[in-house]
């Protein structure tokens, strides 16, 4: 049952064929057939009738588009709460399961031994303990609607007549759902937008320890100028040093590889004076690894008390399933939108080891305080059919022990996911009745989740930013290395307070946007710190795109987040130009590479050299001054995000002192990248399959695809090249990109735009399964606000 972006209709095989894969699906083999087809039938959701939902104060209407999305209207946010927890439960259970299960490191529970590793790492930080913790602070009306929606979740997923069709290929039942689950769920967000390990500051102090600080500064700069900040602060190129000794160690580059793709997102809002109504406008697509489902849930949310009374709320966008708020979107007088922040959210601690006091007794650790015993705690692990087995932590005032530095110190993570302000769902509630920018704001220094760059626009025409979630105060530590916090000269000193969290408001230019990279300078980004910044290129691109037009249009803002035009790799083609000069076994490569197009596009070839050629340059450039690094404990070695700018700086200025360790010269080092390049091209079967689609396509499966066979073609998307790439604003790679895109005016819904991938449902035979998948993939547009009413349900209460 692949999806056909072409049409984003179903196209299913013969009945025959259905069956048997279903049959399949279900491991019941051609004897079950009948039980696997009626299984996935049986756990689609209640789409049209009446329903009794307990709880409820008043009817709820629930109408769905062709699309299968919700508008739900209630009488009060508690009812509301339960009417979305009921549709979650019923479309989005095993989705939610595993979120909660990554949040508390409790997947293998569910799917077995082979997730234990990543059990072993999640279960680390105790986020089970924490959530119950935090759930205890929330306030009484945060309770209520926690309580209602997890009521809802329950009875949804009671109402089905079987459970999601994945617990009958697991053979397990679903628990039910609690209030601490929804917390998990946004400690499994932590997990995906954050460091758990704090990888880049022991990147950081090996490579100090290495090359010295001059050129550590350099490799892994704090600002460089393709940085792009919304307050329109300097950025300064990094000093190059003008040679170093000979560096020691392996004489092979280390086995590099280049800059992750940002957990992310675009964001970018122009005010009322750019817009031809007078109100602001907002964009959002928020970057993340795609699957099936997509993990977001649309819905239009409407309160009102009677059925000719105005609305006294009217929500439109994106909720998370697992939590009862709506995550970005509209209210019709505020537009809010994310992009992961990027600021120092954790630091490495390098713990002073101390002998134990007596012998048998626990080691100990110096503190500001004195020497503290290190307490020791048992986790245990207990994979589905397979026996259980212990997890020894060592746990400290800061944070419990995450691995160890190259001289054995023990590390700690001082991360600000493990305070019990990490979680705060009345900020969101806050957010959701916003009457304008200043309010929205407000709420965003009272929410707490993973920090994210906030860009709010109102229907007067006001625009703002900040940074939502709690800042911690940071004291000696803006280095972005390791310290020991012994003696109280290295720290964090409590949270700081609202008005102390940087803000923009209503810049002259009548523009913001955030891509990721660093959005203030001075003393503002002392505040933040630096917790791993894009290097600014798609930033700078959005920044120039706005900066292109004096009035824009919901079409506009789409166009940019669109844009597939590598602008940020004009310098790399000239590179890639200057190396092949004079190569005649390159010489098709020229012509090919002089013509790219400048567009990250499935049928170029030029892209794909380009592309290819930058991140060889990284891998082999960085990765020699990398060479012979020890980082214990490590899940990868990655290049910094910034590191391309002096890769870059580096190829195309050659010092002489700076030849990378292992090359005898600069044309040494050029032949070696482009080998790497010229055996890329070969594997790929030659110069013209090199094509950028040949690499780049959707790559979106359902988790459980993999190990079971013909699951894939029950579920996932037909596996089609498209545009885009991580450099450019249409960030869109394998397996990872906009997870929506989102824009909107506040006050003028109808004309909003909404682009999503695999659309709502999660069963593959509900007739909405992968409506507007299409669209998303070749960037059509569509309306945020729900279609024509194509299923009525009513929840009535008891």
């Amino acid at each position: 049952m692949r999806i056909s972006s072409g049409s984003g209709r179903r196209h299913v095989r013969a009945g025959r064929i259905g069956i048997i894969a279903a049959a399949l699906v279900t491991g019941a083999g051609l004897a079950g057939a009948g039980y696997g087809a009626w299984v996935l039938y049986a756990s689609r959701p209640v789409l049209s009738g009446n329903v009794v939902l307990a709880g409820l104060s008043a009817p709820v209407s629930i109408v769905r588009d062709a699309a299968g999305v919700p508008a739900i209207t209630a009488r009060n946010r508690y009812d509301l709460a339960r009417s979305l927890g009921f549709l979650h439960g019923q479309e989005r259970f095993f989705e939610m399961d595993l979120m909660r299960r990554s949040g508390a490191g409790e997947l293998s529970e569910l799917v077995g031994k082979a997730a234990l590793p990543l059990d072993l790492r999640h279960r680390l930080h105790r986020f089970r303990l924490h959530a119950g913790r935090v759930l205890a602070r929330q306030d009484p009306e945060t309770r209520a609607v926690l309580d209602a929606y997890t009521a809802g979740v329950n009875a949804g997923l009671s109402a089905l007549h079987h459970a999601p069709f994945e617990y009958a290929i697991l053979r397990a039942t679903p628990r039910p759902w609690t209030d601490i689950d929804s917390l998990l769920v946004v400690y499994a967000m932590y997990f995906d937008l954050q460091s758990d390990d704090g990888a880049a500051q022991k990147l950081r102090a090996a490579l100090t320890d290495r090359l010295g600080p001059a050129m550590t500064a350099f490799l892994d700069p704090e600002q460089t100028p393709l940085d792009a900040p919304a307050d329109g602060s300097a950025s300064e190129a990094p000093v190059m040093p003008v040679s170093l000794p000979p560096h020691e160690g392996s004489r092979m580059p280390a086995d590099v590889r280049a800059p992750e793709a940002e957990r992310g997102s675009n964001n970018f809002a122009v005010a009322g004076k750019l817009t031809a109504t007078g109100s602001a406008m907002v964009a959002n697509d928020m970057h993340l690894s795609l699957s099936v489902p997509n993990i977001w849930y649309r819905a239009r949310q409407i309160v009102r008390s009677s059925e000719t009374a105005a609305p006294a709320l009217d929500l439109t966008g994106v909720t998370l399933p697992g939590e009862p708020v709506q995550i970005v979107g509209s209210n019709t007088r505020v537009a809010w939108a994310f992009t992961d922040g990027y600021i120092e959210s954790g630091d490495l601690i390098r713990l002073d080891q101390l002998p134990a006091a007596a012998p048998g007794a626990p080691w100990r650790y110096q503190t500001p305080d004195g020497p503290r015993d290190i307490e020791v705690v048992t986790e245990q692990h207990c994979p589905a059919r397979d026996v259980c087995a212990p997890q020894r932590i060592e746990q400290t005032i800061w944070g419990p022990v995450t691995g160890h530095d190259a001289s054995g110190a023990p590390l700690v993570w001082r991360w600000s996911a493990e305070d019990d302000n990490a979680v705060d769902m009345r900020g969101m509630l806050a957010l959701e009745a916003a009457k304008d920018v200043r309010a929205a704001l407000d709420a965003a220094h009272v929410a707490a989740l993973p920090h994210e760059n906030m860009l709010a626009g109102d229907s007067a025409g006001h625009i703002g930013w900040t940074i939502i979630g709690p800042v911690p105060r940071r004291v000696g530590l803006d280095d972005r290395m390791p310290h020991s916090w012994a003696d109280g000269q290295h720290g964090w000193n409590g949270w700081l307070a609202p008005g102390d969290v940087p803000e923009i408001i209503d810049p002259p230019s009548g523009r913001l946007w955030t891509a990721n990279g660093r959005v203030v300078g001075g003393e503002d980004l002392t505040a933040l710190g630096d917790g791993g910044y894009a290097d600014g290129m798609r930033a700078g691109q959005i920044r120039d795109d706005l900066f292109a037009r004096t009035l824009f249009s919901e079409q506009d803002f789409l166009a940019i987040q669109l844009d597939d035009h590598a602008v940020a790799l004009r310098g790399w083609q000239a590179l890639l130009l200057k190396a092949l000069d004079g190569k005649m076994v390159f010489s098709a490569w020229t012509p090919i590479v002089a013509q790219w197009g400048e567009r990250a596009v499935p049928e170029s070839v030029g892209y794909r050299l380009v592309h290819d050629y930058r991140l060889r340059a990284i891998e082999t450039v960085f990765g020699a001054w990398a060479s012979g690094l020890k980082l214990p404990d490590s899940h990868g070695l990655h290049a910094p995000p910034r590191s391309t700018w002096a890769v870059e700086t580096l190829l195309e200025k050659r010092p002489p002192g700076l030849v990378p360790p292992s090359f005898a010269d600069w044309d040494a080092t050029d032949a070696e990248i482009l080998k790497k390049v010229a055996d890329d091209v070969t594997a790929a079967g030659g110069l013209t399959r090199f094509t950028w689609g040949a690499v780049n396509h959707v790559g979106i499966h359902h988790p459980l695809a993999r190990a079971v066979p013909l699951l894939g073609y029950l579920t996932d998307p037909a596996d089609e090249a498209e545009a885009g790439d991580t450099v450019v604003p249409r960030v869109q790679v394998s397996g990872f990109g906009a997870s929506e895109r989102l824009v909107v005016s506040p006050g003028h819904e109808e004309t909003g735009l909404f682009e999503m991938p695999m659309g709502q449902a999660a069963n593959p035979v509900l007739p909405y399964y992968g409506h507007g998948h299409g669209a998303w993939v070749h960037g059509k547009p569509q309306s945020l606000l729900p279609g024509a009413a194509a299923f009525r349900l009513q929840l009535l209460p008891e």
